[in-house]
């Protein structure tokens, strides 16, 4: 590192405790700022900026979808990146990327009316292509790129106490995200939507600031070992490195445990995704108020907090296979509350089956991967996994949507989601941790 840089950077060797702890709140802050260009900080601007625009619903929403399935295919590459440059630059660059997305977001009325009047044409396709372009980079730098970069950087600095960090870190962001709605909301209301994007586009900047001082790559890189303990230059040398095996991403595809978790994952969000992005009409099909439809989000997000709140804590002693299974079992339960909304269990059902499947989403999605695989290739690995999860939370609203027009009811989803979880749960026998 040059003097210069280190001038400008923080020495993680001679904080006075361990600077995991400074690495685990801005991890944890960095996934917050990524909320922008998550699904949660989209859907506030919905209505203004499709109205600004001139597209109608279903254009804007397809507009979302491919935006998002054109980040899946290039987020395994940010995964590439983050192994060869590092958490600190890795996620300097997305969230300059971010906030300068934001920034032509806030003007993209205008860019629409412009370029139609260069090419003089008036059609909703030229706003499509502008804001569909806008949403691959929202999706691909905000929830793709700096969430894996924070999250990941995070789970280098720990080991043995993988869990209990994960723990409040997850507690944090589930109270931080359920309430970001109420404070981007307001700030539309009080500032206009263009002035809102504006807004959060030079906080990001200030953040990015922030991870060029506070972000760090490794602690062996500042002579420390995750969990806090100082390298001694002597001992060391003759102790096995933490991580066992280091598997590169063709090695971990090439096991069965990679495939059984990734899916399990992939299915927590496509389910959690077409039943949020569809709940108002999948009750009404069943003969239920918008009102019941909206209750069953704070429960949920209670029994969300308190599953990954217990099992993070535990799962520095209990084997993932077991978590795995418990998160099956959620998933059945969520399909039947689905498939039976209107019997008397049907909503119990369904609250506790897509809580604990949120619970267990948290722990396994940060957990397992370098528990696993290590952590020198952890990158790309978990890049993989995550295009595999936006992708799947981009088909999942399209496809609900099919079965309903197609069959007049969203009962077919419960019933392909209880096969595909036996599948899950037959195939995920001989699942074992590579390592």
């Amino acid at each position: 590192m040059s003097k210069f840089q280190n001038a400008l950077t923080i020495n993680p060797a001679k904080s006075p405790f361990f600077y995991g702890y400074v690495i685990l709140f801005m991890g944890t802050l960095g996934v917050y700022c990524s909320i922008p260009g998550q699904t949660i900080g989209v859907s506030v601007f919905t209505d203004p900026v499709k109205d600004a625009l001139g597209l109608n619903r279903n254009q804007f929403s397809n507009a979302y979808m491919l935006g998002t399935i054109m980040s899946s295919l290039f987020i395994s590459r940010g995964g590439v990146w983050f192994d060869k440059y590092g958490a600190r630059y890795v996620a300097f660059f997305a969230t300059l990327v971010l906030a300068l997305t934001l920034l032509l977001c806030s003007f993209s009325a205008q860019m629409s009316e412009f370029i139609q009047q260069v090419l003089n044409q008036e059609t909703w396709v030229i706003p499509f292509v502008l804001i569909t372009c806008l949403f691959f980079l929202l999706r691909f730098a905000g929830q793709g790129i700096l969430t894996m970069a924070s999250r990941n950087m995070i789970m280098i600095w720990f080991d043995k106490n993988r869990g209990k960090v994960n723990m409040f870190s997850s507690v944090a962001l589930s109270f931080g995200f359920s309430s970001s709605p109420l404070w981007v909301s307001a700030l539309i209301d009080g500032y206009g939507w263009q002035h809102a994007w504006r807004y959060l586009a030079l906080g990001l900047l200030i953040f990015s600031v922030l991870i060029f001082l506070f972000y760090k790559n490794k602690p062996e890189d500042h002579g420390l070992v995750p969990d806090g303990h100082k390298k001694d230059t002597e001992t060391d040398d003759k102790t096995p490195q933490i991580g066992y095996k280091q598997f590169n991403l063709k090695e971990a595809m090439a096991t069965r445990a990679f495939w059984m978790y990734a899916f399990m994952l992939a299915f927590n969000s496509f389910f959690i995704t077409g039943l949020t992005f569809h709940v108002i009409s999948i009750f009404a099909s069943e003969g239920f108020p918008k009102e019941d439809a909206i209750s069953i989000f704070l429960p949920g997000s209670v029994v969300a907090v308190t599953v990954s709140t217990v099992f993070n804590w535990l799962s520095d002693y209990l084997p993932l296979k077991l978590y795995l299974y418990l998160m099956l079992a959620g998933g059945v339960l969520a399909a039947t509350g689905f498939l039976f909304l209107a019997y008397p269990f049907g909503i119990p059902f369904l609250v506790v089956g897509f809580g604990t499947l949120g619970g267990f989403f948290a722990v396994l999605n940060a957990i397992a991967w370098p528990r696993f695989y290590g952590r020198d290739h952890l990158g790309a690995i978990t890049g993989k996994v995550m295009s595999f999860l936006v992708l799947a939370s981009a088909l999942a609203p399209p496809i609900f949507s099919f079965f309903f027009s197609t069959f007049g009811s969203y009962r077919l989803v419960g019933y392909l989601g209880l096969a595909f979880l036996t599948f899950m749960a037959i195939a995920s026998i001989k699942s074992k941790n590579p390592q």
